[in-house]
């Protein structure tokens, strides 16, 4: 039986249709013993952990929950929560960085009927005060002192009934009185507190088996390159169906042979936002529901650090991160000449020997020769345990997913979006497919409006447009957006988006992703680019920026790129310098750099060095998508400065107003006439 028609028919008793409460209980009475929760020791002052509720953990170090531990937590704090005034459909905003509280938190509230709406810990005091306004939160779950100061900012444009503080607050944070002054500000330990004194079985088990699936479980706020967040609204059949729709696809199907799976006894590490989809969906439910452990990292900072003492074995992240991650393998694996040399043969033979069909003799000798002296090593240092990663949130550099790939760290892309739960599709493990983001889940319906960019032809000679999708996962829309929700689905019609009558009982509807892509004809999707983000030159010609920015992803030089060019003659690009490097290339050359970013970027010597490697780049792109002028720029773009998202995508309208000048320098008259010769 094809793999596809096994994901069809699948049965399993993590697959089902209940609501994520009802399901984390279920998999908790399946898991009792097993590991749920790691928690570092030594960087937060958790008021469980003064509360007597879980031991601390040893400082720099991990210590465990069990399923039955992790139950415990949650019905006590669920019945807190309803002490405090929540009940079904109450919402309650979590205000915290990604750790083992916010999973509890999170199950704990929608255990008691609430519904959970999130804060990213970047935003301001304005955002804070939208994003527990809008959705009419009625209390809110806060991490520390420095963010509860964000709240009682702006608190008197809220209605909340109660605050409750994860950590206890630090000494000389002038939060304490605040927190002992006031009734209606607790500590996440008093809140379980008055939860195991209030405690009753039978209530508890009420407050699941009263809410629907369909009822709400969660406002997702999208994260804002442009224009103000709409919350969209996620209920729990469609974070269910989503679980289900992955665990056919990753779990222990019996016509897996040889292939990673996805089992009780699995170790994530945890660090993007669970403000986030992906993050919410792919390391909290689905591995909950599946009764793997979830092990939280101190920050993304100490990723190399915490992969080696957690030893996980399998990982989800953005692009973003398998570059950072790629970047700090390659430094330490080039610290003299001759290393460098060795990683770079060995990744050349890596990426030769995961695209070639039939390796041969001699192309399997150098493998495992490459595998002996440098792959084994970047296994180890992420723990040696990997079996497979997922990445979303954004498009992978196929030559960048080819190179873990070669090293034996499969990385397995995925697409999804916030209003659809997030995954509508993700390479198989069986048949994965370098360069696209696989087929779409079960039960996830998938046709193109081709009237975004005409009729064009992709790379495979599939049919090419706007991506949109049906299914269990999809939204039903916005809150308190009406217009937003009506603009984000096709009409009610009975003809498809190319004027092609629609099969009998289909009842249109379609949400629209906003998303390009190729529909191949071997049933994969190849992501091309957002659809507002495509560039439209003077001359007529679409260019989409992703691919081109993408094939930096591996350089050793370029750390961001930037491509640009909408309503202009040309492409350009904002290039960010990978400065250690450069450096590094500099004293190799025997040349002598300025010590400040800004002089680095005006030496004529590195722009000659990036040209070289754009140059590199441009030889895979048509003429008019090549950059044809470029300028370095001094800083990254984070999260910090504002030039990136809570998930890692750029904000380009923030960058193009960061570097206006910049930007009007690339394209004088001169730089136009340079593009001539």
């Amino acid at each position: 039986m094809d793999w596809r028609d096994s994901e069809e028919t699948f049965e399993d008793e993590v697959v089902g249709d209940t609501t994520l409460a009802r399901m984390f209980e279920n998999s908790a009475a399946r898991n009792t013993g097993e590991p749920a929760q790691q928690y570092k020791g030594g960087i937060y002052d958790r008021s469980l952990v003064s509360s007597g509720v879980v031991p601390a953990a040893p400082s720099g170090d991990f210590s465990e929950l069990t399923y039955g531990e992790m139950r415990e937590i949650v019905r006590n704090l669920a019945a807190g929560f309803r002490e405090l005034g929540v009940e079904a459909g109450s919402r309650v905003g979590i205000f915290s960085h990604t750790r083992m509280e916010w999973a509890q938190s999170d199950f704990g509230i929608l255990a008691a009927g609430g519904a959970v709406t999130t804060v990213y810990t970047s935003s301001s005091e304005r955002q804070v005060r939208y994003l527990l306004s809008d959705p009419g939160a009625t209390g809110v779950v806060v991490e520390n002192a420095e963010l509860l100061q964000r709240v009682l900012a702006v608190e008197d444009e809220l209605d909340l009934s109660f605050i409750v503080l994860i950590d206890d607050p630090a000494d000389g944070s002038g939060m304490g009185g605040a927190v002992r002054d006031r009734d209606d500000i607790y500590t996440l330990g008093d809140v379980h507190e008055i939860g195991a004194t209030a405690f009753d079985e039978e209530a508890y088990q009420s407050w699941i088996n009263e809410r629907d699936p369909s009822s709400l479980a969660s406002l997702i706020y999208t994260s804002g390159t442009t224009g103000q967040p709409k919350g969209v609204k996620l209920t729990h059949n469609n974070f269910r169906s989503n679980v289900n729709q992955c665990y056919k696809r990753f779990g222990p199907r019996p016509d897996k042979e040889d292939v990673p799976t996805l089992t009780n006894g699995m170790v994530t590490l945890s660090f993007l936002p669970l403000a986030h989809v992906l993050e919410r969906l792919a390391g909290h439910f689905l591995m909950f529901a599946s009764g793997a452990c979830v092990a939280y990292a101190e920050s993304p900072d100490t990723l190399r650090e915490d992969f080696q003492l957690v030893r996980p074995t399998v990982g989800t992240s953005v692009p973003r991160v398998y570059e950072k991650l790629y970047d700090a393998i390659r430094s330490e694996a080039s610290k003299s000449p001759t290393k460098k040399r060795i990683f770079e043969w060995a990744v050349d033979v890596g990426r030769e020997y995961h695209e070639s069909d039939s390796p041969g003799v001699i192309l399997s000798a150098k493998h495992a020769l490459a595998d002996k002296l440098v792959f084994d090593q970047v296994r180890e240092a992420l723990g040696g345990r990997i079996e497979f990663f997922i990445s979303g949130g954004g498009s992978l550099s196929a030559e960048l997913c080819a190179l873990y790939h070669g090293m034996g760290l499969p990385i397995l892309e995925g697409y999804g979006l916030t209003e659809t739960s997030p995954v509508i599709a993700v390479n198989p493990p069986e048949e994965p497919k370098i360069g696209t983001i696989g087929t779409p889940v079960v039960d996830v319906e998938v046709k193109l409006d081709k009237t975004v960019v005409g009729d064009v032809t992709g790379d495979a000679g599939g049919d090419v447009g706007e991506l949109l999708v049906k299914g269990p996962n999809v939204t039903e829309g916005y809150w308190n957006r009406p217009e937003e929700t009506a603009a984000a689905f096709t009409d009610d019609v009975p003809s498809d988006a190319n004027g092609e009558s629609e099969s009998e009982g289909d009842s249109g509807g379609w949400f629209r992703t906003g998303d390009v892509v190729e529909l191949r004809p071997d049933g994969y999707i190849a992501f091309r680019e957002r659809a507002k983000q495509i560039l439209v030159l003077s001359t007529g010609k679409n260019v989409a920026p992703g691919p081109i920015e993408d094939s930096f992803a591996s350089s050793d030089v370029v750390e961001q790129c930037m491509v640009l060019g909408d309503g202009r003659k040309f492409v350009s690009a904002l290039i960010v310098p990978s400065f250690e490097e450069i450096r590094e290339w500099a004293d190799r050359e025997g040349y002598d750099l300025p010590d400040d970013a800004r002089g680095i970027c005006r030496d004529d010597r590195v722009k000659e060095r990036i040209q070289s490697e754009i140059d590199q780049v441009n030889e895979n792109f048509e003429p008019y998508e090549q950059i044809k002028q470029f300028r370095l720029v001094p800083e990254e773009f984070t999260e910090n400065n504002d030039l990136m998202t809570p998930t890692m995508k750029k904000k380009r309208r923030n960058i193009l107003d960061r570097y206006a000048d910049q930007v009007d320098l690339l394209y004088t008259e001169d730089a136009a006439a340079a593009t001539q010769n």
